[in-house]
């Protein structure tokens, strides 16, 4: 927003006029270019209100933010209690910019009545739109108030132009697109789709496709779904090839650890690209960090916009690396390139390079320094050769040394350091400038407003007639002033264009700013500067009016929840027997030889998820051959140009298709091919279930984020005959765009030069506790990482049977043909009745040499087990 003109997002228009003046026409005024709903936006995060301030002050369009109800991705930010709503709205739309309420979590039935008095009090507080993650929860947006905007959520993992298309149809109204897709990506999505599309721009990255993550989950119960990830990406990792470890640098340890995000130089692009909405990460960094990320993005999006060079010098990048950064990087925005993108180094914040050190001399640490040091700046070293454990702390003191070679000393506080473990030649980091952070602080926490909103004013000032202002704001408010008396002929001082701008202008106090004042002036009329004053208050007060005004919407009393399931039911009865059969066992296979055990072993029921799909065909006949149905699974993500692979998946005559991701239903729907709706769509509450139900699946998996009493709730509130509920499996923990095997195995950078070690190795990834997770690549090149311990819950499947499940599933991932067997034959037992689910648990326990877990299905979990 150059000459620090606030960019013109219309909220409302406000026109008011004196009573019994006529009109007064603002054709006089040139047009500010107003900016609707799907014009170009810079969209700052924030956890606290000093992050909401700091937002505003700096440039942003738009703040997107959390409640302490929970129902947001950012459980552990300070958030915004439902009483502070209209605080927020004030603030917001006192200054021109819109508000976004991220309600991104998949919610559970019990929490729907809250969720749906929560949307409420959103709508009526006047808040813009909604972030969601959850299907169910658009279709309950939707009818407690169809006016209030739904933008779906990175946690949606929508990929592609057919994934949107199933959004718009449920009712979202903006996307904003996984991380994971580059620009050309992008590009191609654009005019394949009517909505603004939202893209993130800057900040930290999570290695794992949005929304499909269950690390946090699986080892710890806090799940990412639920805004509780523990981030165990950021955790130290080694790698196993075909039972031996690989040996790397002893600082190369964090292998699923992303660089941030910073795409400040490809701002032009992505508008080339079509990006409407242009998102920075950060709802639990600082205000300090919104504050200066919002600044430098608000002045390189405005010269993009401009059309001139996005200039960021090379002070600009510090001052952002010293906000937060564990280095930067564009992310996938230019495609892979799996070794920048995650080098593996370090996963904290390091800021900026300092230099490296030199030697150590007594109590000083001689540097060869890049950049300016001075006492108070925080630094770090890097990881020691010994243990690779980062140390760091605050300078105490800085000292000249040998100037010819630029070299200085620095000397810390008494044992904030451990000298013995400095060395020459290792880095050393500045993490912290207390000076920049104070002057990020003072452009929000000052009493005086940073960041103005523009006003033009065109005055008409005729001898005879009252003296008409009609005054138009860079947010698009209006309002038209007249005096109440005619204007008299001035014997000695006539009114002029000065003293208008001079009185119009004194708007100290307020969060306006005159920027334009025309004016018609005949006759020489003289004007009091008490009239001039009280049209000047009147404006103030009628823009603020304006601001202050909240839009009409039309909001659902109480009961809508009620309403919805009395529907569902009502229309589930109607269509819906008593399940009298007998509980069926399905088993999902990922290689050949487990298909032809399982099909030795009597299962009539399979499903494949094979890295190679051009075993699909033999698949298939050998289920057909053993008078067994089949169902293909799609992969995970689809993104632009991957539709051929349903189209190869569709040729194969299977059973039917077992859908990951919203585009293989928008895919596989029209074809009129069975589909079994996969745990990766999310379905955590009846809604989803229903809606799914609604658009074509004969089953649904339940997600996997529910507990044991939560997945039983799920059960009574739907037909049990629509659910499948997987019983042992190997938690799939992080799904990746990121490749281990390419970053560590291969010389190359991506797919097409990596010469695919993956089909050559197995790999696993050690934790620090010893534990080998598998990890596999699939058709598109993207990981899964699994936990190395299985999950059984055979003590959870007497309670299912009784609540009315029939169809339960093994997901397989590895074993021996002996060691398949026993898991068949131990589950066909348990539903059967002839082994109990604690007798099947322990001897599924004893079998295995890492044991077996009950996982997410015990009846009650330790948050804290994963760290």
């Amino acid at each position: 927003m150059g000459g620090g003109q606030l960019p013109a997002a219309t909220l409302i228009h406000g026109v008011f006029r004196l009573m019994n003046q006529p009109p007064f026409e603002m054709d006089a005024i040139p047009e500010i270019a107003s900016r609707d709903q799907k014009s170009i936006e810079l969209l700052a995060p924030a956890g606290s209100m000093d992050a909401m301030r700091a937002a505003v002050e700096n440039g942003a369009d738009a703040v997107y933010f959390g409640l302490q109800v929970g129902l947001n991705a950012r459980d552990r930010a300070a958030n915004f209690s439902l009483e502070q709503l209209p605080e927020v709205v004030d603030l917001l739309h006192g200054r021109g910019l819109r508000g976004y309420v991220a309600l991104n979590i998949l919610a559970f039935p019990s929490e729907l009545p809250m969720v749906e008095q929560t949307v409420r009090t959103i709508a009526e507080a006047g808040l813009d739109a909604v972030l969601v993650q959850d299907l169910g929860l658009v279709r309950l947006i939707r009818a407690v108030c169809p006016d209030l905007e739904i933008h779906a959520s990175t946690q949606m993992t929508l990929t592609s132009a057919e994934s949107i298309r199933v959004a718009e149809q449920l009712g979202v109204q903006r996307v904003v697109l996984a991380r994971e897709l580059s620009i050309n990506e992008i590009r191609k999505i654009r005019p394949q789709t009517r909505l603004p599309l939202e893209v993130f721009v800057h900040g930290a990255l999570c290695v794992a496709y949005s929304g499909q993550c269950l690390t946090s989950e699986s080892l710890g119960g806090r799940s990412a779904n639920r805004g509780q990830c523990a981030q165990a990406c950021r955790l130290p990792y080694e790698m196993v090839c075909d039972g031996k470890d690989v040996d790397l640098d002893p600082r190369v340890k964090y292998l699923l650890s992303p660089q941030d995000l910073a795409a400040y130089a490809l701002l032009p692009e992505l508008l080339d690209a079509g990006v409407t909405s242009f998102k920075i990460e950060g709802r639990l960094k600082t205000p300090e960090y919104v504050a200066n990320i919002t600044r430098h993005y608000r002045r390189a999006l405005d010269e993009a916009l401009a059309g001139r060079p996005v200039r960021v010098t090379p002070r600009d990048v510090e001052e952002m690396e010293l906000s937060f950064s564990r280095g930067f990087s564009p992310g996938w925005l230019e495609g892979c390139d799996h070794k920048r993108l995650v080098p593996g180094l370090s996963s904290a914040k390091r800021g900026v390079l300092l230099g490296e050190v030199t030697r150590v001399a007594g109590n000083r640490v001689q540097i060869r320094p890049e950049r300016a040091v001075k006492p108070g700046d925080g630094i770090v070293f890097e990881g020691d050769r010994a243990s690779g454990q980062e140390q760091g702390g605050r300078v105490y003191q800085v000292f000249s040394s040998q100037r010819r070679t630029g070299l200085v000393e620095l000397a810390f506080g008494r044992d904030d350091i451990d000298l013995r473990r400095l060395y020459a030649g290792q880095k050393i980091w500045k993490t912290d400038d207390p000076e920049l952070t104070k002057r990020l602080r003072q452009t929000f926490r000052s009493g005086d407003p940073q960041r103005r909103v523009g006003l033009q004013v065109h005055v008409e000032a005729r001898v005879g007639q009252p003296l008409r202002a009609a005054c138009r704001s860079a947010t698009g408010w209006t309002c038209d002033l007249a005096s109440d008396e005619p204007l008299a002929k001035a014997t000695k001082h006539p009114l002029t264009v000065e003293t208008l701008e001079k009185q119009f202008g004194r708007l100290g106090g307020t969060v306006f700013q005159l920027e334009r004042l025309t004016a018609e002036i005949e006759g020489e009329p003289m004007v009091p500067l008490s009239v001039l004053g009280q049209l000047r208050h009147q404006m103030v007060e009628r823009l603020e009016a304006a601001a202050d005004a909240r839009p009409l919407r039309s909001i659902a009393p109480p009961g809508v929840l009620q309403a919805l399931r009395d529907k569902q039911r009502d229309e589930a009865n109607r269509n819906e027997q008593d399940d009298a059969r007998q509980p069926r066992l399905r088993v999902l296979c990922r290689t050949l030889e487990h298909l032809d055990i399982l099909l030795e072993s009597g299962i009539d029921s399979l499903m494949a998820d094979f890295q190679d799909i051009r075993q699909y065909r033999q698949a298939v006949a050998a289920a057909h051959a053993a008078d067994a149905e089949i169902f293909l699974a799609t992969p995970r993500i689809q993104k632009p140009g991957e539709a051929a692979i349903f189209r190869a998946l569709a040729r194969h005559n299977a059973d039917g298709i077992l859908v990951r991701n919203l585009g293989g239903l928008d895919y596989f729907r029209p074809l009129g091919i069975p589909m079994l709706a996969d745990s990766t769509l999310n379905a955590a509450n009846d809604l989803t279930v229903f809606y799914l139900r609604d658009l074509g699946f004969r089953r649904i998996t339940c997600s996997f984020d529910l507990n044991r009493e939560q997945l039983l709730d799920l059960v009574s509130a739907v037909p049990p005959q629509w659910l499948e509920v997987v019983i042992h499996q190997h938690m799939p923990l992080f799904h990746m765009e990121h490749c281990v095997f390419c970053a560590v195995l291969s010389p190359g950078t991506n797919k097409h030069n990596c010469g695919r070690p993956c089909d050559r190795h197995q790999v696993q990834l050690r934790d620090r506790i010893g534990m080998e997770h598998p990890l596999t690549a699939d058709i598109g090149c993207r990981n899964t990482l699994f936990n190395a311990t299985p999950q059984s819950a055979a003590e959870a499947v007497p309670a299912l049977l009784a609540a009315g499940i029939r169809d339960f599933r093994i997901d397989l991932l590895e074993g021996s043909p002996a060691d398949v067997r026993r898991i068949v034959c131990l589950y066909r037992d348990l539903l059967a009745g002839r082994a109990t689910g604690r007798e099947v648990w322990r001897q599924l326990n004893a079998a295995n040499r890492v044991g077996v877990t009950r996982g997410t299905l015990e009846e009650r979990r330790n948050p804290l087990a994963i760290l």
